[in-house]
């Protein structure tokens, strides 16, 4: 199991929409991301610095397949162009990241 950190900002006109949404997330992309082995997958805001936190744990053993794989969903792309609008990318982001990938500094089970 690897875990992962994200961070990303959020215009603060969409919170509202974005928590809205976020709360009846369409099955299909639910599965999706079960499909693609992600488990305990949560996202956190922060405001007023309007961030949102992703964490979530990858159980397979090709990260790269099943991020392509959910990237050519049909729901999962849907999903992404209702989202997308909202999110606010961090200029320190690596290139072709969309997220910022955050490295894990200290874990405690």
């Amino acid at each position: 199991m690897i875990r992962h950190g994200q961070l990303i900002g959020i215009g603060a006109e969409a919170i509202a929409e974005y928590k809205r949404i976020h709360a009846d997330v369409w099955p299909g992309v639910l599965a999706k991301i079960s499909a693609c082995n992600i488990r305990n997958y949560s996202i956190f805001l922060k405001e007023p610095e309007n961030l949102l936190f992703a964490y979530f744990e990858y159980v397979g053993t090709d990260f790269a397949a099943d991020m392509a794989k959910m990237a050519a969903d049909p729901e999962t792309k849907r999903w992404w162009t209702v989202c997308q609008p909202m999110q606010r990318p961090l200029e320190s982001r690596t290139e072709g990241e969309w997220w910022a990938e955050m490295e894990e500094v200290f874990h405690h089970d």
